[in-house]
């Protein structure tokens, strides 16, 4: 029997092929909300408990200085699946484009042959027949409230529900293929519907921070909320801040809840990681940790995030590969990553290519050691907003310089981080800073006329009423 030369030579390559699929590693993709870069124990947080977490940062790489291209929850998260910054993708609420979905990480994937699940918070909608394409399992579980009900009347915590969809997933995937799990929690976020008990806590933390007193913020000063302009002074930072932070009992309370959510969080990766090494998975799964955007948290007499300060841009990330050797564990990158790096470095460790549209760039050589030729030394941000008292702005974060010009004030920052670390300063109208504010206008104009036009009002839904 004669059989044709393509087949013979596909037989004699089947054996590499399949090596080559067993070779490709799992990959468990974290994500957090509301967290800034330094609430974990691993980054310095004095209180806060997160062995699970510490321990993959300890056997990983830890990267210092990550940040966020748009401080918010949704276009964070449309930015992280898009490869995006916001003035690319313009997504400003609702449905992500299918023109960006269709290059997005999970299709990627899906197409390469890897199972892709995602669950949890979403925060977009996707047009129509793009669920089926990107995602193999796709369980969205929201808060408000935070605690289901189950068919048995019992309460269980979104926290908990998203580790049990994971490690049912991994329980029941297809063993032939390799997986990809986003689990995307709703927790740190606040129920803002409660003002009360803003953070609920599963059930399983309760126990601890029982009567310690929470440190105060490092801006906790009145002359640190009084410098800033009048219009971030009255903005929804403020009226989240007399929500949640304004009294000492209030802030010990809502702290005390807020680190419990933290802990449930690194709870539920211990428990996912408990169903890896019990499917014998644990060697071969790449998991990566970040969060969505930062966090005031009382800072600087603000709640929420939005704006240019470190504390609402800068989060944490943690990339953790069980297949590397013993010397390159435990590293700190000080290189700038980015949320959009996120994407990049999930294909890249799948074995494949980015698409030629991604602005972020792959991660993965940093963690295995490698010193990069040539790396970022700054990033555009940006935020436009739906709310009224959230304003817009855009801006360039670099090793020293911070500069943000909040462009419905007409309003400049700019920051010198070596003589002034905690942002305390506006060198905007320093004589002495002339110069580089001049050259970091100039440096916006490059870099953000590169990814797109600027957004005007006609590009955003109309503005929403602050919540009394």
């Amino acid at each position: 029997m004669h059989f044709p030369r393509a087949l013979l030579l596909l037989l004699f390559m089947l054996p590499c092929l399949q090596g080559l699929a067993a070779d490709r590693p799992n990959i468990i993709f974290f994500l957090t909300d509301d967290q800034r870069f330094d609430f974990l124990g691993c980054s310095g947080h004095p209180l806060v408990k997160t062995p699970n977490i510490d321990q993959l940062a300890a056997q990983g790489t830890r990267f210092e200085n990550m940040f966020v291209t748009t401080s918010t929850c949704w276009v964070s998260r449309a930015s992280i699946l898009t490869g995006l910054y916001m003035r690319s993708h313009r997504f400003t609420g609702g449905t992500i484009k299918k023109q960006f979905t269709e290059t997005s990480y999970p299709r990627i994937l899906q197409d390469a042959g890897y199972q892709f699940a995602y669950i949890g918070k979403t925060h977009f909608s996707l047009e129509k027949g793009q669920t089926e394409k990107m995602f193999s399992y796709f369980k969205q579980i929201g808060r408000n409230p935070y605690f289901k009900k189950m068919p048995d009347g019992s309460l269980r915590h979104e926290t908990e529900l998203a580790g049990d969809e994971a490690i049912g997933f991994i329980e029941r995937r297809d063993t032939k293929q390799p997986f990809c799990i986003s689990i995307n929690f709703n927790a740190s976020h606040a129920e803002d519907s409660d003002r009360k008990d803003h953070y609920p806590y599963p059930k399983a933390v309760a126990d601890l921070y029982q009567g310690m007193q929470m440190p105060l913020p490092k801006l906790n000063a009145p002359e640190f909320y009084a410098a800033n302009p009048e219009f971030m002074r009255n903005s929804m930072h403020r009226d989240r801040f007399k929500w949640r932070w304004d009294t000492p009992e209030k802030y010990q309370h809502n702290m005390r809840n807020y680190l419990r959510m933290a802990s449930g969080i690194d709870r539920v990766i211990g428990r996912v990681q408990s169903a890896l090494k019990k499917s014998g998975l644990a060697d071969n799964t790449v998991i990566i940790y970040s969060a969505d955007n930062g966090y005031y948290a009382g800072n600087r007499s603000f709640a929420g995030k939005w704006t240019h300060y470190e504390e609402s841009l800068r989060v944490p990330l943690i990339i953790y590969d069980p297949r590397l050797k013993d010397d390159k564990r435990g590293q700190v990158a000080s290189e700038m990553a980015l949320n959009i790096d996120i994407p990049a470095t999930i294909i890249d460790y799948a074995g494949l290519a980015a698409p030629t549209i991604y602005q972020g760039r792959s991660l993965k050589n940093l963690v295995q050691g490698e010193q990069p030729t040539e790396w970022r030394e700054d990033t555009l941000l940006e935020f436009f907003s739906q709310h009224s008292t959230i304003p817009n702005w855009e801006g360039i974060r670099g090793q020293r310089y911070i500069y943000a010009n909040y462009v419905d004030q007409n309003f400049e920052f700019l920051h010198d981080l070596s003589r002034d670390p905690d942002q305390l300063e506006n060198y905007a109208k320093d004589p002495d800073y002339q110069e580089i504010l001049k050259l970091m206008r100039a440096r916006l104009d490059k870099v953000a006329s590169s990814y797109g036009k600027p957004f005007s009002q006609d590009d955003l839904p109309p503005k929403r009423k602050k919540r009394k």
